[in-house]
């Protein structure tokens, strides 16, 4: 099953759903706000994605931060932060077969997909 996980109404999400419904990509979509965002899923995402790669510094949310929370980020610093705001995680993130994409574009999801193994 492929997951899909983010916040409902971001942008970037809708874009990334509509592709998966193009492509007839069956997956689950996870809405942090709705369904909760997990310290043991969020370190599942650090550990395959880099928490680096996962925070969001581009965002609203981010640039809102006091400039101590933005000083000296340490991963706990930044997973504590992501569990507090989910909107501080880099929005979308993909798993399909034990795969994890976080972002969006269709070129991504093409060669994501592409390069994952059929079950055969």
């Amino acid at each position: 099953m492929t997951l899909l996980y983010g916040i409902k109404n971001c942008d970037t999400m809708k874009k990334a759903r509509a592709y998966l419904e193009q492509q007839n990509q069956p997956y689950q979509f996870w809405d942090y706000r709705v369904d909760g965002l997990t310290a043991e899923l969020l370190a599942s995402f650090c550990q395959q994605l880099g928490w680096q790669a996962l925070l969001n510094t581009r965002g609203t949310t981010y640039r809102a931060l006091s400039d101590a929370d933005k000083a000296d980020m340490t991963e706990q610093k930044a997973r504590q932060l992501m569990l507090a705001q989910p909107a501080l995680i880099k929005r979308p993130v993909l798993v399909h077969q034990q795969r994890y994409l976080v972002g969006f574009s269709s070129a991504s999801y093409q060669d994501f997909f592409a390069a994952t193994p059929s079950a055969g």
